[in-house]
């Protein structure tokens, strides 16, 4: 498997309280950040991208995609996964979304 393609589309599904934005290729699920939903924060709560694309800025595309739609939605984001939560202490443009905690 090649590495991370920019083309690569991120797809999100919903239901209810949790949700998952995630990459998909030749049908597999290479790459996916689960949410949980509670009171319009969403708990960024597991990150796991295939070993393959790892380093290669997949994951970060991930939360990029979860900021927007949390920007969209008007949610605020609760990154306890350790990588998001990484991700959110480097990333300052991403504190307009961040839960205080």
């Amino acid at each position: 498997m090649a590495g991370t393609n920019t083309d690569d589309r991120i797809s999100h599904e919903s239901e209810r309280d949790k949700g998952v934005f995630f990459i998909e290729r030749n049908g597999k699920r290479v790459a996916e950040l689960t949410y949980v939903l509670n009171d319009g924060v969403a708990d960024l709560d597991h990150t796991e991208v295939d070993a393959a694309l790892r380093g290669a800025g997949t994951g970060g595309r991930l939360i990029e995609a979860a900021v927007q739609w949390a920007r969209d939605e008007s949610v605020t984001l609760l990154p306890t996964c350790p990588y998001a939560k990484a991700v959110f202490d480097k990333t300052p443009a991403y504190g307009d979304v961040r839960q205080a905690q």
